[in-house]
């Protein structure tokens, strides 16, 4: 699926079973929510923390598409075609950090 393809998809959801979109406000604060759904996976999974007792090793794939699908919407009820964006914004870090990474010295 494209990205062009993700947001018509996304959009053709929430018209009809979503009813409508949350408001810009709300869409952020539950990417918010959904980002940090995907820390707590990865501060335990990765990281130093450890699953509580019935906590499930949660699915960081369904976690990241959730954050994936919460941009998508606010994407499309702003009017930016992520397409687009993602390639413009791949071209400016091509050109501003070009040398940039190679030459940092943490990262050796």
């Amino acid at each position: 699926m494209t990205i062009n393809e993700a947001q018509q998809k996304v959009d053709t959801w929430i018209k009809s079973t979503g009813i409508r979109y949350f408001n810009e406000l709300t869409n952020m604060a539950i990417l918010t929510e959904e980002v940090g759904e995907v820390a707590r996976i990865i501060a335990r999974k990765y990281g130093e923390q450890s699953f509580k007792i019935n906590e499930e090793d949660d699915n960081l794939s369904d976690e990241l598409a959730d954050v994936l699908f919460v941009i998508i919407c606010i994407a499309n009820q702003t009017g930016i075609d992520l397409d687009s964006a993602l390639r413009e914004n791949i071209d400016k870090k091509n050109n501003r950090d070009k040398q940039r990474h190679q030459n940092n010295p943490k990262l050796k």
